[in-house]
């Protein structure tokens, strides 16, 4: 189980119909994006 804010919660399940996607599957897929934009900072420490 997985506690996350309600307003967070409604973003994701949102995007998740919007994407056809489960909302375990658009949680796993936002922070796969999130990620790899991090790898990507120049400027990360």
């Amino acid at each position: 189980m997985l506690r996350i804010p309600e307003e967070l919660h409604a973003r994701l399940t949102t995007q998740a119909a919007a994407d056809r996607r489960s909302l375990n599957a658009e949680i796993l897929h936002s922070l796969e994006v999130s990620l790899n934009a991090m790898e990507g900072d120049d400027e990360s420490p």
